[in-house]
C-alpha cells in the first residue's frame, strides 16, 4: 500500500481490482459497504467515500437503499484504469529495484576490484562472451546480464553480500528483463550495454576500485535515466 495515497483511494483501486477478479458484468451489483469494509479492513466512511469517486466517474450506479451497480458500458473503462494503475506500479518497482541495485552493486564493483582471482576474472571474461553472442537472443541475454552481476558479487568475497545478491536473483532477473525490453526498443543499445559492461571488467581486472566504482554508479544510473525518457 502506497502510505501517500489517501484511504479512499486505496479502497478505489481495491474495488477495481475486485470488479475484475470476480467477472462482474455491467449491472452486477458490488458487495454492501459493510462487506467491502470488512473484506479491505477499513472503515464504512471510507468505502462509501470510495464507492462515490467511482460513481463521479461514472463506474458505479449507486441506488438509494438498492447498493451499489457496476454501470451498464463501464467494465471496460474500470479495466483501462486498472491496468494503467498496474503499468505505473509496475514502473515504480522496476526503479526501486534498480535503486537497490545502485546502493549494492556499486560498492561490489569496488571490492571486487581490490579482492578478485584469476578465476572470478575468468569467470566475468567467460560471461561476456556469452552476451556478446546474445544480441539476437533476448533471453540468453537477460541471463548472461545477470550472471555478470552475479559474479562481481563473487569476486568480492563478502559472504553476506553474496548471499543478498542470490537472495535477489529472481527479482534482478526480471528487472534485467524489464529494462532490457525498454531499453533495447534501439537496436544500438546492445552494443553500447556490452561496451559498459565490458569496461567495468577492466576496471575489476585491473584493480582500479574507484573507477570500477564510478562504471557501475554510471551503467545503472544510465538505465534509470533511460527508462525515465521511455515514460
Amino acid at each position: 500500500m502506497n502510505p501517500k495515497k489517501r484511504t479512499y483511494e486505496l479502497i478505489v483501486e481495491q474495488i477495481n481490482m475486485l470488479c475484475l477478479e470476480q467477472n462482474l458484468q455491467p449491472g452486477d451489483r458490488l458487495p454492501s459497504e459493510r462487506d467491502l469494509a470488512s473484506l479491505f479492513g477499513v472503515s464504512r466512511t471510507s468505502v462509501r467515500e470510495a464507492l462515490k469517486r467511482l460513481e463521479s466517474k461514472n463506474i458505479l450506479e449507486i441506488r438509494q437503499g438498492g447498493g451499489s451497480f457496476l454501470a451498464v458500458s463501464k467494465r471496460d473503462t474500470l479495466g483501462n484504469e486498472l491496468r494503467t494503475h498496474i503499468d505505473e506500479t509496475h514502473a515504480q518497482l522496476i526503479d526501486e529495484m534498480l535503486e537497490l541495485r545502485r546502493a549494492f552493486e556499486v560498492e561490489a564493483a569496488s571490492l571486487a576490484a581490490q579482492r578478485a582471482t584469476a578465476e572470478n576474472l575468468e569467470a566475468i571474461k567467460y560471461v561476456l562472451t556469452q552476451m556478446a553472442e546474445a544480441i539476437d537472443d533476448p533471453e540468453l541475454g537477460v541471463q548472461a546480464d545477470l550472471d555478470f552481476h552475479l559474479q562481481v558479487a563473487y569476486a568480492t568475497k563478502n559472504q553476506l553480500l553474496i548471499d543478498l545478491m542470490e537472495t535477489l536473483a529472481n527479482r534482478m532477473e526480471e528487472n534485467i528483463r524489464a529494462t532490457r525490453r525498454q531499453r533495447f526498443t534501439d537496436s544500438s543499445r546492445h552494443l553500447d550495454t556490452l561496451k559498459e559492461h565490458e569496461e567495468i571488467y577492466l576496471a575489476i581486472a585491473g584493480g582500479n576500485s574507484d573507477l570500477a566504482r564510478q562504471l557501475m554508479d554510471k551503467h545503472i544510473s544510465r538505465i534509470r535515466l533511460e527508462l525515465y525518457r521511455a515514460t
